[in-house]
């Protein structure tokens, strides 16, 4: 019999139009959106459905409408098929964001709360550092030790305080470094001298996983002053440790770490894999988890469910 593992995918997901499908198939996603719009008092599932994408994609909008997206599709598998993530489900992960998703799910926040979590943390990220100073690229088949080598190479400014540092280990070669945009600049021309297949900026609106985010991990152990993790019914696999964790003070301190840590995606779905998990269901917007376990674990089974026709199709798998 298959072990299953729920993963929930991180920012860089995000599209237009999705959740629509599900909010007009079934009563329990449209439940969740009309939360997260209430509770953040904004029209965020209208954002998400129609547009525009600009808007969407702004840090503070796409966090929580990704983890709706992923809870929807969640709350759906459980009424429709009467899925229980204990039952089922033998640990949860998420992608950066997507952590916070993983808890919701395994019910260490509630939906409510991990909305209003995550828009103050894509506020705080936003603030962090001032636009136009940072930035990430992804790094094209490197390994986790040569781009730590490209980051120590380009980190030292003019001045000596610019920094840049690998922010996703997402496996199969692919490393986002992340940092002040000019030493981000440096190390991707570092990467095209030591060969390094493909390096390129990505659109992002600040350099996330660095350092530079320390504002931001301030912002967030004060919001968990307010909003403490409860413990998980399953164990959840954190970005910070590759490992997994139950209790609620480690989940908490992990999720402060997180704003500023690297996320070690290819060793989370490693250490999945080894402690059993020949399954991963990717639940939320689009397929880059998925994508990524089946470079990491090509053992292993990938699914995806973002759409009813997922749903169905997984309902038969589990």
């Amino acid at each position: 019999m298959a072990v299953h593992a729920f993963i929930f995918p991180g920012q860089g997901s995000q599209a237009v139009g999705m959740g629509r499908d599900l909010a007009a198939a079934f009563a329990p996603a449209r439940q969740v959106f009309e939360e997260v719009d209430e509770v953040l008092k904004q029209k965020l599932s209208r954002l998400m459905f129609e547009g525009s994408a600009e808007e969407l994609t702004l840090t503070e909008n796409a966090q929580p409408a990704l983890m709706a997206v992923s809870l929807a599709v969640l709350r759906v598998l459980q009424a429709e098929g009467g899925i229980t993530l204990k039952d089922k489900v033998a640990l949860v992960a998420g992608h950066s964001l997507g952590e916070y998703a993983a808890l919701a799910a395994a019910d260490a926040f509630s939906i409510a709360d991990t909305a209003r979590l995550l828009k103050l943390r894509g506020q705080a990220m936003q603030r962090a550092v001032p636009a136009g100073q940072g930035a990430m690229a992804a790094l094209l088949g490197v390994d986790m030790d040569t781009a730590r080598e490209i980051c120590t190479a380009a980190e030292t400014g003019p001045d000596g305080r610019e920094v840049v540092a690998c922010a996703n280990d997402n496996g199969g070669g692919q490393v986002v470094i992340s940092g002040h945009k000019a030493a981000v600049e440096r190390a991707i021309a570092i990467a095209k001298e030591k060969g390094v297949k493909r390096a390129m900026l990505l659109p992002v609106s600040a350099p996330f996983h660095c350092g530079l985010m320390a504002p931001a991990a301030d912002a967030m152990a004060e919001a968990f002053a307010n909003i403490p993790p409860r413990a998980p019914v399953v164990p959840v696999v954190a970005n910070v440790t590759a490992a997994k964790v139950t209790e609620p003070s480690e989940i908490r301190d992990l999720l402060v770490a997180q704003v500023t840590a690297t996320v070690r995606w290819r060793e989370s779905v490693q250490e999945m894999a080894a402690l059993g998990v020949d399954s991963f269901i990717e639940l939320g917007a689009g397929k880059v988890l998925s994508g990524l376990v089946k470079r990491i674990a090509p053992d292993a089974t990938a699914l995806s469910a973002g759409t009813p026709a997922d749903i169905e199709a997984l309902l038969k798998v589990l």
